[in-house]
């Protein structure tokens, strides 16, 4: 039987005040007011629609990643393509519209490998992570700001680069990591049996 330090039943938080500090392009600020049984505190959040990612493997087992300068790291980053989800759209219609813009291809199928909340103590995105594959080259479609090369790695490639830290980026490390695992050993795209097709 598992450890439990405390009892949680029936302590379900309550906000009773929430009053929004900043609105932004990307995202929003707020201040919410939080009370858990006894004890009352306040809690900075940023509020964020969400993002989706996605991975794409060509035929000769390669992943297309692309890599930009990312100011608030300050450096040069090598990352999968993503991008902010459009208010109530599909994380598959995201994945897919950042995947032609910034890889420059389309793909027949698609597979979901992961969600996750990106820093859930003070932010509210959720990231949607895919696998591409059945590619096929239609050209980038770049907005204005996204300056960005595109490198194609074999995923032995990506693992050791991961390792020794020349891949810095969460989403990618986790997308590198599960998409490794459904490759076959001769570095060609798998059979992906609870995959999504791709809308035409």
């Amino acid at each position: 039987m598992p450890w439990i330090c405390c009892k949680l039943e029936g302590m379900q938080p309550e906000t009773f005040s929430s009053k929004t500090i900043y609105s932004g392009k990307v995202f929003d600020i707020r201040v919410d007011r939080v009370r858990e049984g006894d004890v009352e505190y306040e809690r900075d959040i940023v509020v964020h629609g969400g993002s989706a990612v996605i991975l794409p493997v060509f035929d000769d087992g390669t992943a297309a990643l692309v890599r930009q300068y990312r100011h608030a790291a300050g450096e040069m980053l090598l990352e999968l393509a993503a991008g902010t989800l459009e208010a109530g759209e599909d994380p598959v219609a995201g994945a897919l519209r950042e995947l032609e813009e910034e890889i420059g291809v389309r793909a027949e199928t698609v597979e979901k490998l992961a969600e996750f909340y990106v820093s859930p103590g003070f932010l509210t995105e959720k990231m949607h992570v895919f696998l591409a594959t059945g590619l096929t080259e239609v050209g980038q479609k770049l907005e204005e700001d996204e300056i960005l090369t595109i490198e194609r790695h074999s995923f032995p490639v990506l693992l050791e680069m991961i390792s020794l830290g020349q891949i810095k980026d969460a989403k990618s490390i986790i997308g590198i990591t599960l998409a490794a695992k459904i490759v076959d050993a001769d570095h060609s795209a798998a059979t992906l049996p609870s995959s999504i097709h791709a809308p035409d």
